[in-house]
């Protein structure tokens, strides 16, 4: 690749969800002559999104940069709670153990799809239903294979989730690694919902239990109806708990290549390209919905077990949860970005900024520099380290809230604190400050 800017360059994305349209944006801003981007499903994505979840201080970072703003719909968390069943407590609720401050706007997936869609510039050239099926490359550029034939770029972007194409042409070794468990996703309209002013819409809950917890908050109601609120859940367990991934799920996901997903559908809101996770059509049977069910109303509080009922067997999905970092995110033409570059654990609260800091990261390092090569260098040298960071963050995360769970019910304010302290360690949770903005 000769060293030159990327002005007068033909840029391609493959991947074609939030992290593509990020990365698209900011090729076209740092002066890309060209961008196209490949997108392997038909027609318009996130028509059915799931929650998430942006720190207050990276949103601010990224409203700096031009990637979000007051514009997307969104509503605010302030703090969350802690529970534990108690059958002996007279709230629905459960027993709080503890509170902390929880600084995080919410996002349903697909409205923030169809913004950052909408920023895209006209020029764009959008192959929708184009499916990569590999990439080759050479000193000079690279070329993007789809079932149509070959195409010529000087840049290649890889945003296409954790079966990234693009990773596997430059790094053949990595695989995403399963993390043992299953995250259980749902989101349904607030108004289905029992008695929802006993969970007041600043408040994220954190439901706790041996060998797992479930999270709640609220996110809007999504590209059709921006004023409304759904209810977004996410339930995580141990195999110890007796919730086990669908088999078909738990075959795919053990597999020696975890990039194979043969008969699966994606699961809209479980990363920041919507392809964290994906369940097989059939495996959500009537069976696996009555032993989640029962689940619910054995191990979680009335309130919470109802709230998790009340989704509909079309509104659930299962995310099997894997972990990787590419050991550099830059292979001469080839860039990685998003969740094709680093899959953290989503306790991290951190996917899709992480995906959106990437973009910011690329735009930033192109446009300071006329010599490309050495653009590249500097946005690896700047985000490599913070995806290994997020992956250990949400390995340390999983252990402590999944895998080796304390006594919940012996953990008060202050042990709760202690706790949380020692297993965020760095200080990361919810994504680290993005370099070059202010806090």
């Amino acid at each position: 690749m000769t060293e030159q800017g990327i002005r007068g360059r033909r840029v391609a994305v493959v991947g074609g969800s939030i992290a593509g349209c990020a990365a698209a944006l900011a090729a076209h801003r740092a002066g890309a002559e060209t961008v196209t981007l490949y997108e392997r499903a038909p027609g318009r994505l996130g028509e059915r999104g799931m929650g998430v979840a942006v720190h207050n201080a990276r949103y601010a970072e990224l409203e700096a940069a031009g990637y979000l703003d007051a514009s997307m719909p969104w509503v605010q968390l302030e703090r969350r709670h802690w529970y534990v069943r108690d059958d002996a407590a007279d709230d629905p609720l459960g027993r709080r153990i503890g509170r902390m401050e929880f600084p995080f706007r919410t996002y349903n997936w697909a409205s923030l799809w169809h913004e950052l869609r909408g920023r895209m510039p006209a020029g764009t050239e959008v192959r929708s239903g184009s499916r990569v099926t590999g990439v080759t490359c050479d000193e000079h550029g690279a070329d993007v294979h789809t079932a149509a034939g070959g195409d010529r770029y000087d840049l290649v972007v890889g945003a296409d989730g954790h079966r990234s194409v693009v990773r596997a042409a430059a790094f053949t070794e990595v695989r995403p690694r399963f993390a043992g468990y299953p995250a259980w996703r749902g989101a349904y309209p607030v108004e289905r919902l029992p008695e929802p002013e006993r969970w007041p819409v600043g408040e994220g809950a954190y439901v706790v239990f041996p060998g797992g917890h479930l999270i709640v908050y609220r996110i809007p109601a999504g590209p059709a109806d921006p004023l409304g609120h759904r209810v977004n859940w996410v339930l995580y367990t141990a195999p110890s708990t007796g919730l086990a991934l669908p088999p078909r799920t738990a075959e795919a996901a053990t597999s020696p290549d975890a990039r194979a997903s043969t008969g699966t559908r994606e699961v809209s809101g479980t990363g920041d390209s919507g392809t964290g996770g994906s369940v097989p059509d059939d495996t959500l049977s009537a069976r696996q919905c009555e032993l989640l069910a029962r689940f619910a109303d054995a191990r979680l509080p009335p309130y919470w077990a109802t709230l998790l009922k009340a989704t509909a067997r079309d509104e659930l999905a299962v995310q099997t949860v894997y972990d990787f970092t590419a050991p550099r995110y830059t292979a001469g033409p080839l860039l990685l970005l998003g969740d094709a570059a680093t899959v953290a654990r989503p306790h991290t609260g951190a996917g899709a900024v992480k995906a959106l800091q990437d973009a910011s990261a690329l735009e930033r390092a192109l446009t300071a520099t006329a010599d490309l090569g050495e653009a590249l260098r500097a946005y690896d040298g700047e985000r490599a380290p913070t995806g290994r960071t997020m992956v250990d963050l949400g390995r340390r995360l999983g252990d402590a809230l999944v895998a080796r769970t304390p006594d919940w019910s012996s953990l008060d304010q202050r042990g709760l604190e202690l706790w949380w302290r020692q297993a965020d360690g760095s200080g990361a949770f919810g994504g680290r400050k993005l370099r070059g903005r202010r806090p």
